[in-house]
């Protein structure tokens, strides 16, 4: 047997990213290629990144200037609703770069391809631990109210927000150092990862469980735990209010489930289907087709985060009605007093001395 028939014959897979279609090989005695045309087109899934770019970067902008100009950052819930719109804000401001370059109008540059995967990582991982960390916050004001008073003090909010910031660097690293611009058999160039050193497919390996174990393993059962345990509480008090809350804390949980769970779901068949665990063709469109999905919908969870854990809130309506209101009033008397002030120019230009 020569060598390209003992070739033919083993069982391996490789995806090319050609334009819109996705070609796998699967060698198995005869070669024969696997197409796939992605259910959403670069014109679509462009548009869908700049319309979560335009509504996250306005949600999450106006957080940020409310925290830090208006309300001052005094409590841990305000720390971790700053560090929330800053994690949102990485994410939204690498949409237009991702638009561009499905579309095809960006270079081939590998800095530009590790700086997209990179503030993308960077973005999925503080993402979900701020927000796992904000459960635990509500979870000490409502549940421990008295016990918790001196675990959630600005100092502590601090301290967790840099350990958060440091493991999302760390998990985000090994996508940013193993990300390079490859040119396809089509001469087309794609932003993935780069087989060409040996360790790279088990650090891919290791990224893709560390976002299963951040985004379901961990983050959804304390979510969950957190605010079953708030519900509890919240049946136990006669406050007017209980009712709007607990639709709230269904709200959250639900987002987080529809907009976290399946796209884990997809990393991890994909995984199994990087490691040849999964070979079927039909199969492989499928995952790619979910993949490509639910990670579209997980990304415009940025835009999300400001309407359900600042705007619903009782203190950042308040507030910004309240700037709200200034800015009309402002609006409303600047053009009389603009015409007061000219009337009065002219009437004093023409009174002789």
């Amino acid at each position: 047997m020569d060598e390209t028939g003992s070739t033919e014959r083993m069982t391996s897979s490789k995806m090319y990213n050609i334009s819109t279609t996705y070609i796998y090989y699967y060698y198995d005695d005869v070669t024969s290629p696997c197409s796939y045309t992605p259910v959403l087109k670069p014109m679509a899934m462009a548009s869908v990144f700049f319309l979560v770019f335009v509504l996250g970067l306005l949600g999450n902008s106006t957080i940020l200037w409310m925290l830090l100009k208006i309300m001052r950052i005094k409590t841990m819930t305000d720390v971790c609703l700053l560090n929330l719109a800053i994690s949102d804000l990485i994410t939204v401001l690498s949409l237009p770069s991702w638009a561009l370059y499905i579309k095809g109008h960006l270079s081939n540059s590998n800095a530009l391809c590790k700086l997209m995967v990179g503030t993308y990582h960077l973005g999925f991982y503080s993402s979900i631990f701020f927000v796992t960390l904000m459960s635990i916050d509500r979870y000490l004001a409502i549940v421990h109210a008295v016990a918790s008073l001196g675990a959630r003090t600005l100092r502590y909010g601090i301290a967790a927000s840099l350990v958060i910031w440091t493991i999302s660097f760390c998990a985000a690293l090994p996508g940013v150092i193993f990300h390079n611009m490859i040119e396809s058999s089509e001469n087309n160039t794609q932003c993935e990862w780069d087989y060409r050193e040996g360790s790279v497919k088990t650090w891919k390996l290791f990224l893709n469980f560390g976002q299963n174990t951040a985004g379901v393993l961990v983050s959804l059962p304390v979510t969950i735990y957190c605010y079953v345990r708030i519900l509890l509480v919240l049946r136990r008090t006669k406050n007017s209010k209980r009712g709007r809350a607990m639709k709230l804390i269904f709200a959250i949980v639900a987002i987080f489930v529809v907009f976290w769970v399946p796209y884990n779901i997809a990393v991890f068949l994909q995984t199994l289907q990087d490691y040849e665990v999964i070979d079927d063709c039909e199969i492989s469109k499928h995952i790619s087709t979910a993949l490509t999905v639910t990670e579209t919908i997980a990304l415009s969870h940025c835009c999300v985060n400001p309407v359900i854990y600042a705007f619903v809130g009782e203190k950042f309506r308040k507030f910004l009605a309240r700037e709200f209101s200034k800015w009309l009033l402002c609006a409303k008397f600047y053009k009389p007093t603009s015409m007061y002030s000219k009337t009065s120019e002219n009437e004093t230009s023409n009174t002789p001395l």
